[in-house]
């Protein structure tokens, strides 16, 4: 019994853990497992939720950008703030993609939606297609 860490501590440990080797933390043990699968999933949100306020941020500035009531803002540092929000979003959309993709590869998604959901993404994004219609190419 003493070989064993309370699962509160695993939790901590786990979510300490970087995206690029927290898949490979699920092989200790079914709790690992439990709990490898509960932060990949609570990333893959956090991921999501960022990039469409990031999407969101990028839309209201061109918005507000075309209507003229960015006074303070000119052409060439609008075009450079709005590279540097797409190419957040684009890292973070790569993230996203590693964990979901590291997640399906492990049987970690069940529901056969998300599945899908994962397959078409990772598709959308291996062909170089523009998920997020901001003309990046």
């Amino acid at each position: 019994m003493l070989d064993q860490l309370p699962v509160e501590i695993v939790e901590r440990i786990v979510a300490k853990i970087p995206d690029t080797d927290l898949i490979a933390a699920s092989k200790v043990d079914s709790v690992w497992w439990q709990e490898v699968r509960r932060e990949a999933y609570k990333r893959w949100k956090f991921y999501t939720n960022t990039i469409r306020d990031i999407y969101w941020g990028i839309q209201s500035l061109r918005e507000q950008f075309q209507k003229g009531d960015i006074d303070w803002i000119k052409y060439e540092s609008y075009e450079s703030v709005n590279d540097i929000f797409i190419k957040w979003m684009d890292r973070l959309t790569k993230d996203r993609l590693y964990i979901m993709e590291k997640m399906l590869r492990n049987g970690m998604v069940v529901d056969p939606q998300e599945r899908e959901t994962i397959e078409s993404a990772l598709s959308e994004h291996r062909w170089g297609g523009d998920p997020w219609g901001l003309g990046v190419k």
